[in-house]
This record gives structure tokens, C-alpha cells and sequence, in this order.
């Protein structure tokens, strides 16, 4: 989204300056299925009844328009990026599942949606109740195409810094963007594009936001692969999808077994044994090449915020809140962003709007339901105490341990060295958790991860976690 606001600012004449904290698409749009799809899931139904029919088309003509963009740049510029255009199918599996389908396919009748019933047109290698289809949908490779987009930028005069983290906007009305190395930065507007914004108590985005963990497996599988697009409608959630090797050969993308982040009930493998159980079951898998996992924000009313990041900041620009859809939602907020600069009046801007202040009753019950299991998880994480040593630690282990009389998160290396953080997270001071998986301890309370020596993986957290030494 940060990238295709560039793109688009620069493309104008303006002059853009786009810096990252790591190395640019290496984070969550990296790491993704990259579906580009209107179809989010079971959405229309529940949408209608938190802004209306007019709202809700709206939305599925912004998301339209995303997948338009993406389609009309790759063939402007000559991007080869693999895009290419697929059905969308949610399809269920019980009872209950099937009349939520059935809901959904009417939420389609109302709104104009080239989709319905299909059934009997999902080719899958297990029996379902029911599904619905959107047509003409589509699935791409985002960092090919995103890669293009960089270039451009760069033809175009902008300048891009990687291994730049912003961690501090000074002024709201003449930004300065201070980075991690406390250089300075002076701009007329700032687009926050990292995800999670990294400003949050701007807007008090940290109790407006919940952060959702899901994994990722690609396979080589001996049966059919499907050649459309699916995501279950009931649990446990699995998507579904193809993509091709450097070999040219076909892959399996299969996802999902998403938790909030932080908060998973099973170590972090068994959530990709789940998926692989799944893959195997179903499709027979031969090998898994590729594994991965993404964190994805979701808001109040699961409407992505995407404007100016809260009254009187309006030269601070902010998107987030994507709800695992930020292909098509990314590239219409690149859009939306980038006119906003440019004075242009957006259609979609009402809908999109941070501002907005109705709040419907299921909004105000999940904002009270989050913001009470992020003070939950704040005293848990401090109640909670290592029965462990440090030397009780086995090669390549994390876990909580004593150090001296105080708590610690210990990690033994491969090579037999000992990494120790204090585990309270400097965004607010939850206590992370340890994630055996990625080797990272990860925020309960508003998705931060640092890894196994403190360093800042994923926002909102700017700085470190606070090195401790062995006593």
C-alpha cells in the first residue's frame, strides 16, 4: 500500500521519499496467499447489517477497483507478476455452515454481485454442503509486482531508504519523522503504511485494532490441484489456492488455523502440522517446499481505516485494519491515500474513514471484549512466573526463566549461547510470549513480535526489547 501510494504520488510529479524499517516487501505483504478478491470470506450479510445496502456495495466496488488497479498497472508498466483471473469460492461443510452460504448468496442478490449458489461447480476433493462463487476474481505474485513499482518509483526521481524505522512523528501540522538512528525527516504529509501503525496513540489505534495470527503451507501435492480460489466458511478456517515454482510447477497453497496473536492454545508447529494434516488428507501431500505465517489487524466494524489518522492530524495519513484481505484493500488504499494528497475527492473516502464515530451495539461489544482481554493478558503475563533455569534451556529452546529473583526470556542457540530480554513488550508492557515456531516472543496485547535477541520483527513496538545479562 506504502509503495503504490509512492507510485502514484510520484507518477504525479510530487516529490516522495519512502523509507522501511527492514527491507521493503519482506513483511506481511510477502507473506501472504495473495488473493485479489471482493470475496472476504462470509462479509456481505454482516456488512449490510452494520452500514446498510448502499455502504456495503460501496465497499465491494472499492475492492473492485483495487483488483482493476493491480490488473491495468502490471499490464501499463509490463510487470510480469503472474496475475491471473480466477473464480472465488467460500464453501462449507456442515449444516450450519451451508445456511450462512445461503445468506451470503442473497447479500450478493442485493448488492449486484456477479456471484450465487455453485455448489456443484466447486471442484473439490471432499464433500461440502454448500457454496457461494464471486466471478471473475484473481491471484497474483505481490512482491514481483511490487518490485516493478519500485523501479518506477526510482525512474520517477523518489528516493528510498530500507533499514529506516520511523519511530516518532514530532509535529502534526509540519511532520517530522524521527528514525531509529535520529535522523530527521521534513515532509508536507506522512503516510503510515507499516501495517500496524507505528504512531497508534495518535487516534488510539492500540484499543481500536485486534491483531490475528494464521499460517501458510505451499505443497507439491500427488492429487488435483484446484485452479480457483477457496476459503472455508466454517472452522477451522482453510484457504486455498494455487501458485507456481521458479520450476514451473504447480503448488498447493493451503492456509489458515489463525489465533490472535500471542494467544495460541498449541505450540506454534502444530498449526502448520494442522494444515499439513489437512493437505495430506485431502490432496496427498509429496513435499512442503514453503512455510510461512502473517498477522493481519482487524477494526471495530472490520471496515479498514484508511484516511487522515485522527481529527485535527490532517497531514498525517494513516491505512490498517485490513482483516486478511489487504491485496485488493492495499491497493485501494494506495489509491485513496494518494488522492487525498493530491486534493482529488474519493468516493469511498466516508466509508474508509478513521474518523467515523457510529459505533453500532456488535462494534461497541467487540471493542469492550478486546480492550478487556489485552488488561487480561497484561495481568496474566505479569502474574505468571518460571518454574525454569537458564540452564535448563536445551539447544535452539525459548522459554520464561529465572535470572537471579527476576523473570526473563531465555533462548539457547544452536551453537549453545544463551539470549536473554526482559519479556515486557515497549509498546505498553505486556509480557510476550514465546513462539517455538519462528523463535520470537510475541505480544499478547497488541501483536508485536521481536526476535529471540529483542529485536523489533513487527509493529507497533519501535524499540527493543531490553537486553539482560546472565547473572
Amino acid at each position: 500500500m506504502g509503495i503504490i501510494s509512492a507510485y502514484l504520488l510520484a507518477k504525479a510529479g510530487r516529490k516522495v521519499t519512502l523509507i522501511e524499517a527492514g527491507k521493503l516487501v519482506d513483511g506481511v505483504t510477502g507473506r501472504t496467499t495473495a488473493k485479489i478478491t471482493a470475496q472476504h470470506g462470509l462479509y456481505y450479510d454482516s456488512l449490510i447489517n452494520i452500514v446498510g445496502q448502499e455502504q456495503a456495495k460501496l465497499y465491494y466496488q472499492a475492492n473492485m477497483e483495487g483488483l482493476k488497479f493491480i490488473e491495468g498497472t502490471a499490464h501499463e508498466l509490463d510487470i510480469d507478476c503472474d496475475f491471473s483471473h480466477h473464480n472465488a469460492f467460500v464453501y462449507a461443510h456442515t449444516a450450519t455452515g451451508a445456511k450462512l452460504i445461503e445468506k451470503e448468496a442473497e447479500a450478493y442478490r442485493q448488492l449486484g454481485i456477479d456471484g450465487e449458489l455453485a455448489k456443484e461447480e466447486a471442484e473439490l476433493p471432499f464433500p461440502i454442503t454448500e457454496a457461494v462463487v464471486m466471478r471473475n476474481q484473481a491471484q497474483f505474485h505481490p512482491v514481483k509486482f511490487l518490485a516493478g513499482l519500485v523501479k518506477e518509483i526510482e525512474r520517477l526521481g523518489g528516493k528510498i531508504y530500507e533499514q529506516t524505522r520511523a519511530i516518532k512523528i514530532l509535529s502534526k501540522n509540519d511532520p517530522v519523522i524521527q528514525t531509529e538512528n535520529l535522523s530527521h525527516l521534513s515532509c508536507n504529509k506522512v503516510i503510515v503504511a507499516s501495517h500496524y501503525p507505528f504512531n497508534d496513540f495518535d487516534g488510539l489505534y492500540f484499543s481500536r485494532l485486534s491483531v490475528n495470527r494464521s499460517y501458510a503451507i505451499a505443497a507439491k501435492v500427488s492429487g488435483n490441484v484446484p485452479n480457483d480460489m477457496y476459503i472455508s466458511g466454517d472452522l477451522p478456517s482453510r484457504s486455498l489456492r494455487y501458485a507456481i515454482d521458479e520450476n514451473g510447477e504447480k503448488l498447493l497453497l493451503i492456509g489458515g488455523d489463525g489465533h490472535t496473536t500471542g494467544k495460541s492454545s498449541s505450540q506454534t508447529m502444530e498449526h502448520y502440522h494442522n494444515l499439513e494434516k489437512f493437505g495430506d488428507e485431502h490432496f496427498g501431500i509429496q513435499e512442503i517446499p514453503y512455510r510461512w505465517s502473517s498477522q493481519d489487524m482487524t477494526t471495530l466494524d472490520k471496515i479498514p481505516y484508511i484516511g487522515t489518522i485522527t481529527a485535527g492530524y490532517d497531514n498525517i495519513l494513516v491505512a490498517t485494519g485490513f482483516h486478511k484481505w489487504g491485496m485488493s484493500n492495499g491497493a485501494l488504499a494506495g489509491m485513496m491515500l494518494s488522492d487525498q494528497v493530491l486534493g482529488i475527492e474519493n468516493r469511498y473516502a466516508a466509508l474508509f474513514n478513521p474518523t467515523r464515530t457510529k459505533v453500532k451495539t456488535e462494534d461497541a461489544k467487540n471493542f469492550a471484549k478486546d480492550n478487556a482481554s489485552v488488561a487480561k493478558a497484561l495481568v496474566t503475563g505479569k502474574l505468571k512466573r518460571p518454574s525454569r533455569k537458564v540452564e535448563d534451556l536445551g539447544k535452539d529452546e525459548g522459554a520464561l526463566v529465572k535470572v537471579g529473583k527476576k523473570k526473563a526470556g531465555g533462548y539457547r542457540d544452536e551453537f549453545g549461547q544463551v539470549h536473554l530480554v526482559d519479556t515486557a513488550c515497549t509498546h505498553m508492557g505486556c509480557d510476550v510470549a514465546w513462539n517455538d515456531a519462528e523463535r520470537s516472543w510475541d505480544c499478547p496485547c497488541h501483536g508485536s513480535r521481536f526476535s529471540y535477541t529483542g529485536d523489533v520483527l513487527n509493529g507497533p513496538a519501535v524499540k527493543p526489547l531490553k537486553k539482560i545479562e546472565e547473572v
